[in-house]
């Protein structure tokens, strides 16, 4: 979850993402997923989805794979923390690297996506990400991968609608048993300021302490294969989060833990070599657990 301002963490952390090229012939062994569905239009593609009363900009490349890739992002981040350069090409090297469709997207108020109308909790996060999800099915499971605030509404979907979801990757998540629920009004006041009383990282932010409530009623996952990555560098991101939230890098560690209960093949794997948006600083981490997650659903 955020803890100082995203967009300058991110920032700073975009050339980090480039590296995906350098990982593209990791692709070969993940070969069995080109299966042909036969009915998705091949190449890259930018598609409104209307969620709701939401106009919800997507972005996808289809390689007619057997499942199906998607990407949500953390508080206050539009489908650019997994695509930096926001271009096309960028998209393509991803897709090449772990060798199967994926989709990116805009959640209300990021973007090129509508504004926000309505409450930005997690359970209406989770509701748009299924309409965004029933686009570009087309009757295969998804793969889906969540960074911080999407960890969470990745995990309330994958609860709402257990036969739709193949396999989770979490990347840092927001985690109930860490997250503190006083931060909500500071955090919100720093979006606020920062960007606006419009934009969906401020909206998203102001229901922070109700999200960390709801989690805590949440059942366990569905028994797919997940995998749960973790943060235990000791950076000024990272440290300034313990201070804030009144725990320490353990305690981030055994909340993770917590996504595994219930979970026959569960991964957790703990890096040091970044802080967290892994996915910027080290985008091969995160390449080599979705295919893992991809290589076990053959």
């Amino acid at each position: 979850m955020l803890n100082q301002s995203v967009r300058s963490n991110f920032n700073h952390s975009k050339p980090y993402f480039l590296f995906l090229v350098f990982f593209v012939a990791l692709a070969a062994s993940c070969s069995d997923n080109e299966s042909s569905i036969g009915e998705i239009p091949s190449g890259y593609a930018e598609v409104d989805v209307v969620a709701d009363a939401h106009h919800l900009k997507a972005y996808s490349v289809n390689r007619n794979s057997a499942y199906l890739v998607v990407c949500e992002s953390g508080l206050g981040n539009g489908h650019e923390s997994w695509n930096p350069s926001q271009t096309p090409k960028e998209l393509n090297e991803l897709a090449t690297a772990i060798n199967a469709d994926i989709v990116l997207y805009d959640r209300a108020g990021y973007g090129k996506s509508g504004s926000a109308t309505n409450a930005r909790d997690v359970s209406q996060l989770s509701h748009e990400l299924e309409a965004v999800i029933n686009k570009f099915t087309h009757g295969r499971k998804v793969v889906l991968v969540g960074h911080s605030l999407g960890g969470m509404i990745i995990r309330d979907y994958a609860i709402k609608n257990p036969n739709q979801v193949a396999a989770l990757l979490f990347v840092d998540s927001m985690h109930e048993h860490y997250n503190n629920p006083a931060l909500e009004n500071f955090i919100y006041q720093t979006m606020l300021n920062a960007y606006g009383p419009t934009f969906g990282g401020t909206l998203e932010a102001r229901e922070l302490a109700e999200d960390i409530a709801y989690g805590a009623t949440l059942s366990h996952l569905p028994d797919v294969p997940v995998v749960a990555l973790t943060s235990m560098k000791q950076d000024q991101n990272n440290d300034q989060s313990d201070l804030m939230n009144q725990a320490t890098r353990q305690q981030w560690y055994e909340a993770h833990e917590q996504l595994g209960i219930g979970i026959t093949d569960f991964t957790h794997v703990a890096t040091v070599q970044s802080g967290h948006y892994i996915q910027l600083e080290e985008p091969e981490l995160v390449i080599s657990n979705i295919q893992l997650l991809l290589s076990k659903l053959h």
